[in-house]
């Protein structure tokens, strides 16, 4: 019981500061009706019904499938890297930085294994984690922190990606010119054939031929094929949500119905504690901007420079509590939006997604975790060197 609190505790930090913020801010701020308007539930019910939808996704095993088809097509070491990094880059758009980690480090740590080119993984799962979190910035829906600013400044999704589209292209050069530099164009080992591929990254195991829960593939192949095209449905009403196409209580209400008769035990998947953290920053923060000495100060704070402020505090609090932080104190939107989502990169905690490549890395190279921090704070200081300046240039001509 102990080390289940521990490894408990150790996973939900953020979750655990965010509940000892809100309950000593209680103190400050005696319980009044103001507190029914601190939660921001547009953000809490776009949030949910993305998790579940997407979490069932990965369930059927769809993203693991897709990326297994896309590697038939590569032959040499570049092509195959690209490929790896694109995976990440481009679902996370979608999916969000910490889903696409979790479905495809795993698969490329697979992948080099079999190649039998263990000594890239640091390099891999860095520039995979960079692509994740470069990606991710790009559209409200990509991150958690975006889909609230979206939601909280009324900003339409097309202005979002306006905002962000200069650094996620420039972002794709810079990770085309590591693999570039980093990888030759000479013929890679094949990656064994699509049922070695199978057993290998799929199954608990290389010795059990049982993928999790849900049948994939040969491992009972046709059992996902209705819910593959039930789940999209379900994602494209998650989209007309987000968009304000839809009413937000219908797209909620249209999930978790559908989920119920699908997938039950979808739900146990979820990571509810994203959303508590939430809530616990929304109670601390409407609390702490009653105090009038706290909210002067904390303006005046994030007022200096709003860019420079979200990017160095999302390096020690991650950017999504340092979104919910400042966004209660300053209106200069655009700064946040391109600060928080900047700040992704940096330290090791700068986005609470790049802990997934980091924990994959420990479990299986414990001895590469050295090489991977130097090569992840490398190449993650280049990309704010180059991308921080950018965003000054920019904003200042706007």
């Amino acid at each position: 019981m102990g080390q289940w609190l521990l490894g408990w505790a150790k996973k939900e930090i953020v979750l655990i500061v965010a509940t000892l913020l809100a309950i000593v801010s209680c103190f400050i701020v005696p319980f009044d009706a103001q507190y029914a308007t601190y939660i921001h539930w547009t953000t809490l019910a776009q949030l949910l019904s993305l998790m579940i939808v997407v979490a069932a996704l990965q369930r059927i095993g769809v993203f693991h499938v897709i990326a297994s088809q896309l590697l038939k097509t590569a032959t040499t070491s570049r092509m195959v890297i690209f490929i790896l990094v694109c995976l990440p880059f481009f679902s996370a758009m979608l999916v969000t930085n910490d889903v696409a980690l979790v479905t495809f480090v795993p698969f490329a740590i697979s992948v080099l294994i079999m190649a039998d080119k263990e000594e890239w993984a640091p390099l891999v799962v860095t520039l995979m984690t960079l692509g994740a979190n470069m990606g991710s910035m790009l559209t409200p829906i990509g991150n958690a922190h975006n889909l609230y600013l979206k939601a909280l400044t009324g900003i339409s999704s097309w202005d979002m990606i306006k905002i962000m589209a200069p650094y996620s292209a420039v972002a794709f050069a810079l990770l085309a010119l590591c693999i570039w530099i980093g990888f030759n164009g000479n013929k890679m080992k094949a990656v064994a054939d699509e049922n070695d591929l199978e057993r290998s990254v799929f199954a608990p195991s290389p010795t059990t031929e049982k993928p999790d829960e849900i049948r994939i593939m040969n491992f009972g192949g046709g059992y996902t094929g209705w819910r593959t095209w039930v789940y999209l449905a379900l994602f494209i009403v998650c989209l007309l949500g987000v968009g304000d196409i839809i009413p937000l209580w219908l797209m909620l209400a249209i999930v978790v119905v559908v989920m119920l008769f699908c997938d039950i035990r979808v739900f146990r998947t979820i990571d509810w504690g994203l959303p508590l953290t939430f809530m616990m920053f929304f109670i601390f923060i409407g609390n702490m901007k009653r105090v009038p000495e706290f909210y002067s100060l904390a303006a005046q704070f994030v007022q200096y420079d709003p860019l420079d402020v979200s990017v160095v505090t999302s390096q020690f609090i991650s950017n999504v509590p340092a979104t919910l932080l400042l966004s209660g104190f300053s209106h200069q939107w655009t700064e946040l939006i391109i600060g928080t989502n900047l700040g992704g990169m940096g330290t090791l905690i700068a986005s609470m997604a790049s802990l997934v490549s980091y924990r994959n890395i420990v479990a299986k190279f414990p001895h590469k975790k050295g090489r991977y921090l130097a090569i992840y704070t490398g190449l993650n200081i280049l990309f704010l060197v180059v991308l921080l300046p950018l965003a000054h240039v920019i904003t200042s001509l706007s």
